[in-house]
């Protein structure tokens, strides 16, 4: 794992250049981190977006694969990069680190960006992962948002694929995310899914209403807790 730290001077200028880009306390990884940009003041949410789908559209998929070789906040900011700008060649590389769970925090970006591509596969890899990981009660770092994943996805195919973990006898019951409500996980990652979308087609003048909306029936860093 490399860290942004001396010597590796590449590490640290890709970190600063799209990890912690700009000025201020709260970082570009401390926004995405459970969708924390949401409740940002409207100006500075335009923007925050406008910048991530700048860097999204422009980033190398070279410095991409720097990034998920870092530490969380690197791989965080990496696969909403990937995901935002719809880098599919990149899912295999995604699902492996989600299987692996090797780092709190950073399952977020991935789940997001799986969501995102929007194809069976990704499914795939989600119930993979949910499968591997739901059993484990002390490791409950993103099985949420992979179920939300899973459960957008399912809309979108028309699929059952989350029936079986939601059911009677399930995993989800016996899992540390039984007191989590999945069907408010499926709107939260459908929220990212459609913010990535207006950011890139630059309409997001559009889709503003439903963040409003989305924020006066929820707290956010309620809603994307992991």
């Amino acid at each position: 794992m490399r860290l942004p730290i001396p010597p590796d001077g590449q590490m640290m200028a890709l970190a600063q250049r799209y990890v912690n880009p700009g000025e201020g306390d709260v970082r570009r990884y401390l926004k995405l981190l459970h969708g924390n940009f949401l409740a940002l003041p409207e100006p500075a949410f335009r923007a925050f977006a406008g910048s991530l789908a700048k860097d999204a559209r422009e980033i190398t998929d070279d410095d991409l694969r720097v990034l998920l070789d870092s530490e969380w906040r690197a791989r965080l900011t990496a696969a909403w990069l990937i995901g935002m700008d719809r880098r599919t060649h990149l899912r295999e590389q995604l699902g492996e680190l989600l299987l692996e769970s090797e780092l709190v925090y950073a399952g977020q970006g991935y789940c997001f960006a799986l969501a995102r591509f929007g194809e069976e596969r990704d499914a795939e890899i989600l119930t993979a992962y949910l499968d591997r990981w739901l059993p484990e009660r002390s490791c409950p770092y993103n099985q949420d948002d992979a179920m939300g994943a899973v459960l957008y996805l399912d809309e979108l195919h028309s699929t059952e694929r989350a029936a079986r973990f939601l059911g009677p006898g399930g995993l989800w019951e016996s899992s540390a995310m039984a007191g989590m409500d999945p069907a408010r996980r499926k709107e939260y990652t459908r929220l990212m899914c459609e913010f990535a979308g207006s950011c890139m087609s630059g309409d997001l003048a559009r889709w503003l209403p439903k963040r409003r909306q989305f924020l006066d029936s929820t707290d956010v860093r309620q809603a994307g807790a992991s």
